[in-house]
């Protein structure tokens, strides 16, 4: 990748601020959002990294994640699409691809791949940016990561797990949430007791 990435976050670490210009297709105007924002309103940050505007598999995950959108506003999440191109590339793919009609949060402009090398995700062959989904939580830590190649989709329901278990663990720390785990499902509190048992404590 580049020669920055040794630079980059990762899980578990605090997120340096950052800025980048945006687009908002709710009142179809340009604006600005920063991490220090978001941690101000307690915000948890959705970024939703995309290699460019007017290609092909990023429209379907955009209006995936658009779907799923007020769910995770209820969960007290901003949602940023983010990819290399200028807000102004923003503006008219989303008005002119009819997959992102109901595209409604922030695409944010990362046109120096500042913000995306950060992430690791900027890939310098090409200049763009790799599918990387990342979850900051309201304090500025990284608690979630997920990174696909070029033309693998990811799934906005997935998405919607993986921020429903934060979510549930950043008020239950002693806990810990077991594969496929919804809210409601019983979680794992490790222990001397639990090991070797994981089998009969989700019975």
């Amino acid at each position: 990748m580049c020669e920055c990435e040794e630079n980059k976050v990762s899980v578990g670490s605090e997120v340096p601020n950052f800025e980048m210009e945006t687009f908002d297709p709710a009142g179809n105007q340009f604006g600005k959002i920063s991490l220090d924002e978001l941690k101000a309103k307690k915000k948890w940050t959705v970024l939703v990294f995309y290699p460019a505007d007017f290609t092909f598999v990023c429209p379907t995950e955009l209006a995936d994640v658009a779907e799923k959108h007020e769910k995770l506003k209820s969960l007290g999440a901003e949602v940023i699409g983010v990819s290399t191109d200028t807000k102004f590339s923003h503006l008219a793919w989303q008005k002119s691809e009819k997959l992102l009609a109901g595209v409604k949060y922030l695409l944010a402009a990362d046109p120096t791949g500042k913000v995306s090398r950060l992430f690791g995700v900027y890939d310098c062959g090409t200049g763009l940016a790799l599918r990387g989904t990342f979850v900051i939580n309201p304090d500025g830590k990284l608690v979630l990561s997920e990174v696909n190649f070029y033309n693998v989709g990811r799934s906005g329901d997935e998405l919607v797990r993986k921020v429903e278990a934060a979510v549930y663990l950043a008020a239950h720390p002693a806990e810990a949430c077991p594969a496929k785990w919804t809210p409601g499902k019983k979680t794992l509190t490790p222990s001397e007791k639990l090991v070797g048992n994981v089998a009969d404590a989700l019975k």
